[in-house]
């Protein structure tokens, strides 16, 4: 049901952010690096922040209320007896929802004013290190140092934060990568009984699809860095809270907790290979261009929709093997990351120039 009314409530909402953002101006002006036309409505992100963290704010606050003063009458016993565990992860939930709140209002400005690149880089080790701090989430497995820990989490939080911001560079790319994404973390957070995971994560997922209906080319709304920032940072945070492995399970292997890399194994690769890119040629790594995998696909002579749908399989074919990867004897591991290798290859493969590329 969660999943179900974050769809309708962004399906809803969308046109409405998009008709007051054309009525304020508020859009994506074709320039250099652009490759729409005409200029395209941008706010989107506020439909996937609010859609996404509204609920939770609501749910953190009731919870921690009636933990103090008593559940209503009228609650289920069912839902009573939840009160407390609530209760108990309500601090941390607010200060996602508080550092989720910073980079969408951080993404807003940008949109509109610009901000420098390491101004926003700043502010995302921030976000980074407080959540780490102070809301527990952590990389910690096989990781005895927590200093280590602290810098290893950051220094993930970042990565998926700007390798989504660096796919939203394409009509409906960020949004049905962070789909596929989240829905095979989805699995693993089911599987190990995680429900605030996966609740944060259908809430998202839900969100994503029905905005997708205006995302997907030719779009008729952007997401903006307020909606990108924050799909990214709320992807690293659910992968980082979902457990993996369970030294209780006998039939569960420690390379599972690797899981992510293989699931967004696309964007890192994208962010990665982007980033070295824009090195190589002097130039600032976190200024836009059109040298990501999508845009290479167009010059190969595919459409805007078919380099999307493109990448959306590899990340699909990628994040399947990624799923089972828990349940895999070590050759099977082997043979998972091998596949995710070679699908790689294939990409870097297709971003080299032919004799006919200009």
């Amino acid at each position: 049901m969660l999943g179900i009314g974050a769809f309708l409530l962004s399906t809803i909402a969308t046109p409405i952010v998009r008709r007051l953002a054309i009525a304020r101006n508020f859009v994506d002006k074709p320039g250099q690096r652009k490759i729409h036309e005409n200029p395209i409505a941008l706010g989107g992100g506020m439909v996937i922040f609010w859609v996404t963290l509204l609920p939770i704010l609501c749910v953190a606050c009731l919870a921690l209320l009636w933990n103090q003063q008593g559940a209503p009458a009228g609650l289920s016993e069912q839902l009573s007896q939840h009160i407390a565990g609530l209760a108990k992860r309500a601090p941390a939930a607010l200060i996602l929802v508080g550092c989720a709140l910073l980079l969408h209002l951080m993404g807003l400005f940008d949109d509109k004013f610009g901000l420098g690149p390491f101004v926003k880089l700043f502010i995302q080790i921030g976000v980074a290190v407080v959540l780490s701090l102070f809301a527990d989430v952590r990389l910690s497995f096989f990781i005895p140092s927590p200093l280590f820990s602290v810098v290893i989490t950051v220094l993930w939080m970042v990565v998926i934060i700007n390798a989504f911001n660096f796919l939203d560079n394409m009509d409906g790319l960020t949004t049905g990568i962070a789909i596929i994404c989240s829905c095979m973390i989805l699995t693993a957070a089911i599987n190990s009984q995680q429900y605030f995971v996966s609740g944060l994560l259908v809430l998202l997922i839900g969100s994503l699809a029905g905005f997708l209906i205006y995302n997907f080319s030719p779009a008729k709304i952007f997401l903006g860095d307020s909606g990108s920032l924050v799909i990214g940072l709320l992807v690293a945070v659910a992968s980082i809270q979902t457990t993996y492995y369970q030294q209780s399970n006998t039939s569960g292997q420690w390379y599972g907790t690797l899981m992510p890399l293989i699931v967004m194994a696309v964007p890192i690769y994208d962010f990665i290979s982007v980033v070295i890119l824009r090195l190589l040629a002097g130039k600032n790594p976190f200024v836009g261009d059109t040298q990501h995998f999508s845009h290479r696909l167009v010059k190969r002579g595919m459409t805007h929709r078919q380099a999307v749908l493109t990448i959306y399989f590899v990340t699909g074919c990628t994040g399947l093997g990624g799923i089972f990867l828990h349940q895999l004897n070590m050759f099977g591991a082997i043979a998972v990351f091998a596949q995710t290798i070679m699908m790689l290859l294939i990409i870097a493969i297709l971003e080299i120039p032919g004799k006919s590329s200009k």
